[in-house]
């Protein structure tokens, strides 16, 4: 079941004291980035951030689980409505992710 629009849309509202966030499409539900960096999964309704140890020492209750079969375990995040929390949350989990790789430029053939 892919995630309704709204409630993706609340997640993105949410988590907007961290920076810039982007949902992208992916496989019928969304990546979530922050300034370019992807820090989370919305998935059937649910909210998963990539575990890191910055963002369990500030998880209220830690729950991990996969967002979808036979992914690695995030934290799920039930309490989505503290948007300071929320915030917080993702902005301690970016700090500790890798920058994103840059992206190969495409080579375009000559005739």
């Amino acid at each position: 079941m892919a995630s309704n629009p709204d409630f993706v849309q609340y997640i993105v509202d949410q988590c907007g004291k961290a920076g810039d966030i982007t949902p992208r499409k992916m496989f019928g539900d969304y990546a979530v980035y922050c300034d370019g960096k992807v820090f989370g999964l919305i998935c059937d309704n649910g909210f998963y951030v990539k575990p890191t140890e910055a963002g369990r020492r500030l998880l209220r209750t830690e729950d991990l689980r996969p967002p979808y079969p036979g992914a690695k375990p995030y934290f799920y995040i039930e309490d989505v409505d503290d948007r300071d929390y929320v915030s917080s949350l993702v902005k301690a989990t970016c700090a500790e992710l890798p920058d994103p790789k840059p992206k190969k430029k495409k080579n375009k053939a000559v005739s």
